[in-house]
């Protein structure tokens, strides 16, 4: 990840928190659902890691949001 991009990375990570939250979901019931690791759920909340166009869609049907939900940076 460039450096240049981190805070869109974390913007994107606190979407998918928010939206979690919202669906009541920990965590672990999140990777569940989209068949990852708790660990990567947690290191996309922190804007730590990229994530591929598969990991965004199911997290979307998951999290019953549009793609571009979790591209709506807040400021």
């Amino acid at each position: 990840m460039k450096q240049e991009y981190k805070e869109f990375y974390e913007k994107f990570g606190l979407n998918v928190v928010y939206y979690r939250k919202r669906k009541r979901l920990t965590q672990m019931q999140l990777a569940e659902l989209v068949d990852i690791d708790r660990s990567h759920i947690s290191a996309i909340e922190l804007g730590n890691v990229g994530v591929s166009f598969d990991v965004i869609f199911k997290l979307c049907q998951a999290l019953e949001i549009s793609p571009k939900e979790l591209f709506d940076f807040r400021d």
